[in-house]
């Protein structure tokens, strides 16, 4: 009896805590404390902001997704990879393009091209049915500056954002994608 007794005791002792105490993400632990975020590459940071020339020359800024969950992809019209994720990139943006998110306003996403040659670039981009707007290069190739900052060594490369411009997933592929984002959708 006793034993049963000792038993109960430290299971409502732990309930109790537990009950009391909250596991909140790294982000918003550092957030609820005042704490700044930090700008880099890793989950839990911000997302550095990329601001680059659009496929018209107009320079198109990262940051002015904010609000939406945004995608931001690396690849080139050359890269065999790339062009074979195309088609998933394309089903998840027309799946998630007008959901409805727990916080996000919306989903869009950002590619960012490693081409040198820009018709090879365009030509790729209606190809593959790339009908996102937002579409930006440099024309470095691997000197691009954005794939610099975020140190991609190899492509297809992406990093998921959040509303915050928060890395959120990174290296998301095929149905890994649409997993992350389904996380991210609002239940009915």
């Amino acid at each position: 009896m006793k034993k049963v007794i000792a038993i109960l005791t430290v299971v409502i002792a732990t309930v109790s805590v537990y009950s009391f105490t909250t596991v909140e993400s790294p982000v918003k632990a550092k957030k609820m404390a005042n704490k700044p975020v930090a700008i880099g590459t890793n989950i839990g940071d911000e997302a550095p902001d990329i601001e680059m020339a659009g496929v018209d020359g107009k320079n198109i800024k990262l940051s002015s997704l904010r609000g939406k969950l945004v995608l931001i992809d690396f690849w080139a019209s050359w890269c065999g990879p790339c062009r074979r994720e195309n088609p998933n990139v394309v089903s998840a943006y027309q799946k998630y393009q007008k959901a409805k998110f727990k916080t996000a306003k919306g989903f869009d996403i950002f590619s960012v091209s490693l081409d040198q040659n820009k018709d090879a670039w365009k030509g790729a981009i209606e190809k593959d049915g790339l009908i996102w707007k937002n579409h930006v290069s440099d024309l470095k190739g691997w000197q691009n500056g954005a794939a610099a900052v975020y140190g991609v060594s190899s492509i297809p490369m992406s990093f998921l954002i959040d509303e915050n411009g928060i890395i959120v997933a990174k290296n998301l592929r095929g149905l890994e994608l649409h997993k992350q984002l389904d996380m991210h959708v609002k239940s009915l």
